[in-house]
């Protein structure tokens, strides 16, 4: 993959393909919102971000090299080569071939550890259109302000705080879940940093000593914000996929690549209910 920085920003082509929609609207994300224009505006690391495409070029506004490569190179994986991963995955289990061909341009974000922990937290028995409020209201009330948007808040500036706190977040049961998560990370007892290179089910123990912590949230938080991409989430949505079209399919059979395939299933499976 090859960048060039240019007065609209750092400008970048994929040539295994990136879908803007299909990558921020796959459900593994919760800060991204559409413009009127189809671009995407969003914050990641506490920089504020609108991303578009022309033709192929995907162009990430105002972005220096600095920020790049610091931030946007492995935030939108772009040294991947998801068509070889495509086709690894259509060669590792041929059943699973439909929901690749039809699912085009998804990239699996690598988002910030804690960020990804505290917003599937949030997500469990909840929509997403819920969970982007919740997590809006999180920010916006104890993130920082970035020129009128807001950081998402660290762990240590959410573990002195006690459940009731949350209040104004409507989280209902959450709340005590996200407090027990803030103060596990923030005192090491939870250690995500070592978690992109533990062994994975040493990871899933770990993170599932946190309250209201169990496999779907544990999975979630490992794939999308751990980049551990043997990570297996299943939802509903994955659970009613297995059973009927993809019987048969498990994480063991697509090995490394279970969790990108996963994200091609539940995609698949999404769109096909919704026509």
């Amino acid at each position: 993959m090859k960048y060039k920085i240019t007065e609209r920003g750092a400008e970048f082509t994929l040539s295994d393909g990136f879908d803007l929609k299909n990558t921020f609207e796959c459900g593994q994300c919760f800060r991204w919102s559409e413009n009127e224009d189809g671009s995407y505006s969003g914050i990641v690391r506490g920089k504020k971000a609108r991303v578009y495409k022309d033709s192929d070029n995907v162009i990430i506004e105002g972005s220096d090299e600095k920020d790049f490569e610091n931030i946007w190179r492995k935030y939108f994986d772009t040294d991947c080569d998801y068509h070889a991963i495509r086709e690894e995955i259509k060669q590792l289990c041929p059943q699973v071939s439909c929901a690749v061909e039809s699912t085009d341009g998804i990239r699996i974000l690598s988002q910030e550890p804690w960020e990804a922990l505290c917003s599937f937290i949030i997500s469990q028995n909840n929509n997403i259109p819920r969970i982007r409020g919740i997590v809006k209201r999180l920010c916006e009330n104890f993130g920082e302000n970035i020129g009128g948007e807001y950081s998402f808040p660290s762990a240590e500036a959410l573990s002195d705080l006690q459940p009731e706190d949350l209040s104004v977040l409507r989280a209902g049961f959450r709340a005590r879940y996200i407090i027990d998560a803030a103060k596990k990370v923030s005192s090491g007892e939870v250690n995500l940093v070592k978690m992109y290179e533990a062994p994975i089910g040493e990871c899933r123990k770990e993170l599932m000593t946190i309250t209201g912590v169990g496999v779907k949230v544990a999975e979630c938080t490992l794939l999308y914000g751990l980049h551990r991409m043997e990570a297996f989430p299943i939802d509903v949505w994955m659970k009613k996929a297995l059973a009927a079209d993809f019987s048969g399919v498990t994480p063991e059979v697509l090995g490394k690549t279970a969790g990108i395939a996963q994200q091609y299933i539940f995609h698949y499976m999404r769109n096909s209910n919704s026509t």
